[in-house]
C-alpha cells in the first residue's frame, strides 16, 4: 500500500510544480493576449487532450517537464512543433515588444518561486512561527566527537562555522554539509568566551553521505513526539503509533528529537525500548531496527520531533518566516554544489532526477503526511524556478539571456537571424538531454546501492575548513 501512497505522491508534486510552472507562461501571454497554441504536461506524441477555443491542452507521453506553445514562436519548433500558419499579426508572440517576451518567459519560474513561498507562510499563517531555544547544549555523548572537541552541558554556541548567533537549524544545516571538517565553535562558558573545534561525524542514510553532531541541544520541557511511522515498518509492527509522546528510549529521559536519532543509529543490534505516553497512559513499546518496505535498511521506522512551542504571526511576518526558509534552502544548495565543484562531495550524493524525486515524494507522504507532500512540493518549486532562470538555451532563463542579448546587439545594428537562434536552442537542447540522462542514471546508481549494494562508494574525504 505505501507503495501505492509513493506514486500517487510524486505524480502529485511533479505534476502540480510543473503545472504551475507553466500556468504563469500561461496566464501573462493570455493577459497579453497573445495565442497559446499548446499547455502541455510532458513532452512528445499527445496522450490525451482537449481543445477549448484557441488551446490544446494535453498531456503528452514524456513526464519530465512540460511546455506552452505560443503562437508565432518558432525558437523550440523541433521540441513543441511549428505554429498554425493563420494565426492574426496580433496574437502572435515573435511580434509583440521585447518586454513582453520577457514577462511571458519569467512569468514560470515565478510562478514557482510564489509557490516555493506560499506553502511555509500558509503554515505559518495556520499553525504559527516554531519558536527555537537558545543554542544550548544539554548532554555530549561519551567518547564522541563533541567531547574529543571539548563540549561541555551548559555551552552556550555563540559561533558556529563562523556564524554568530546560530540557531539550531543553521549549526545542524551546517553540520550536515560538513561531515568530518574541521568546524570552528565558540561557546560561553562560566561567561567566558571558550573557541574549539569540532569534527561533526559522518553517518550515511541510504546513499547519501551527511554530517551530524553527537551532542543534545538543550529544548527544556519541550515534548517529543512521534509525528508518523512507516506503514510495514519495524515501529509500527512493535505498536508506535502517531502522536504518542516518547517519555524514555533505552532507560533513559528523552530530551530531544535528536537524542531519539542517535541512540536509535547506535543500537542497530540491540532491542529498541521506548517508554511512550499515548493519551495519558505510559506503554513499554520494544522492538529492532530493520528493513522497511521501501528497501531501506537499517531503521525502526518513525520521525520523531520536538514539539516547540509556536507563535500566532500575521501575513507580514509568516511572508518573512517563509522568505527566511527558502533562503536556507538555496543557502544549503548553493553549498553543496560549491563543494561538488572543489571536490569534496560527489555527484551521486548531490544531484537527484525523477527517480530521487520519487523516492523523496514517497518517503515524504508515507512519514510525513500530507504536510510532508506539501513540503517537498515547495523545494521542488523552488529548485525548478532557480534552475528555469539559469541562462542555458531552452530553459526561460537561456531565452531571456538571448532576448537580452538581442537588445544589446540591436544598438548597434546586429540582428540574429532565426538560423542562428534554432542552432543555439539545438545546443541547448543537447545539454539538457546529456544533464537528464547524467541524472537519471545517477539515479539509478543509487537506487542499484540502496536495494543491493552495488556500486557503494566509500564517504568522500573532505578537506578542513581553515
Amino acid at each position: 500500500m505505501s507503495w501505492i501512497i509513493g506514486g500517487l505522491a510524486f505524480i502529485f508534486v511533479l505534476g502540480a510544480a510543473v503545472v504551475l510552472h507553466e500556468f504563469g507562461h500561461y496566464a501573462v501571454a493570455k493577459l497579453l493576449k497573445i495565442r497559446v497554441e499548446t499547455f502541455s504536461v510532458g513532452f512528445g506524441p499527445r496522450l490525451w487532450g482537449f481543445k477549448w477555443g484557441t488551446t490544446d491542452y494535453r498531456i503528452s507521453a514524456i513526464p519530465l517537464g512540460g511546455y506552452v506553445k505560443l503562437g508565432g514562436d518558432e525558437s523550440n519548433a523541433p521540441i513543441e512543433g511549428e505554429s498554425a500558419a493563420d494565426i492574426p499579426p496580433e496574437e502572435q508572440f515573435n511580434l509583440r515588444p521585447r518586454w513582453q517576451k520577457i514577462s511571458v518567459a519569467v512569468a514560470g519560474p515565478v510562478m514557482n518561486i510564489i509557490t516555493a513561498l506560499s506553502i511555509p507562510a500558509a503554515g505559518a499563517l495556520m499553525f504559527g512561527v516554531p519558536q527555537t531555544p537558545l543554542p544550548v547544549v544539554q548532554a555530549v555523548r561519551k567518547d564522541g566527537a563533541a567531547e574529543a572537541a571539548g563540549l561541555k552541558p551548559g555551552d552556550k554556541i555563540l559561533s558556529f562555522n563562523g556564524v554568530e548567533n546560530p540557531s539550531w537549524d543553521r549549526i545542524r544545516n551546517d553540520a550536515l554539509l560538513l561531515p568530518g571538517s574541521s568546524v570552528p565553535v565558540i561557546v560561553e562558558r562560566d561567561g567566558q568566551r571558550v573557541p574549539l573545534t569540532i569534527k561533526p561525524i559522518t553517518q550515511t542514510e541510504g546513499t547519501e553521505t551527511i554530517g551530524e553532531l553527537d551532542f543534545t541541544p538543550d529544548f527544556g520541557s519541550v515534548p517529543v513526539m512521534v509525528n508518523s511511522v512507516v506503514a510495514g515498518g519495524p515501529a509500527e509492527k512493535a505498536g508506535l503509533q502517531p502522536g504518542d509522546r516518547l517519555i524514555a528510549i533505552g532507560g533513559q529521559p528523552v530530551n530531544s528529537s535528536s537524542q531519539v536519532v542517535t541512540y536509535v543509529r547506535e543500537h542497530q543490534s540491540d532491542p529498541i525500548e521506548l517508554t511512550v505516553d499515548r493519551k495519558g497512559q505510559q506503554l513499554q513499546i520494544s522492538g529492532r531496527v530493520g528493513r522497511l518496505p521501501n528497501g531501506t535498511e537499517g531503521l525502526f521506522g518513525f520521525s520523531p520531533y520536538d514539539n516547540l512551542p509556536r507563535i500566532k504571526v500575521g501575513p507580514i511576518k509568516a511572508l518573512g518566516f517563509a522568505v527566511d526558509t527558502n533562503l536556507e534552502i538555496l543557502r544549503l544548495t548553493g553549498a553543496a554544489l560549491g563543494q561538488l565543484y572543489h571536490g569534496q562531495r560527489s555527484a551521486r550524493n548531490t544531484l537527484s532526477g525523477p527517480i530521487g524525486i520519487a523516492r523523496a515524494a514517497s518517503t515524504s507522504a508515507n512519514e510525513l503526511g500530507w504536510a510532508g507532500v506539501f513540503q517537498l512540493l515547495g523545494f521542488l518549486s523552488l529548485s525548478l524556478g532557480v534552475f528555469n532562470l539559469l541562462p542555458i538555451p531552452v530553459l526561460d532563463g537561456g531565452a531571456i539571456f538571448l532576448l537580452l542579448v538581442e537588445a544589446v546587439l540591436g544598438v548597434v545594428g546586429i540582428v540574429l537571424s532565426m538560423n542562428v537562434r534554432e542552432r543555439i536552442q539545438q545546443v541547448g537542447f543537447v545539454v539538457l538531454l546529456l544533464l537528464m540522462g547524467f541524472v537519471i542514471t545517477n539515479d539509478l546508481i543509487k537506487e542499484a546501492t540502496l536495494r543491493f549494494g552495488w556500486g557503494a562508494e566509500k564517504p568522500p574525504v573532505v578537506q578542513p575548513q581553515k
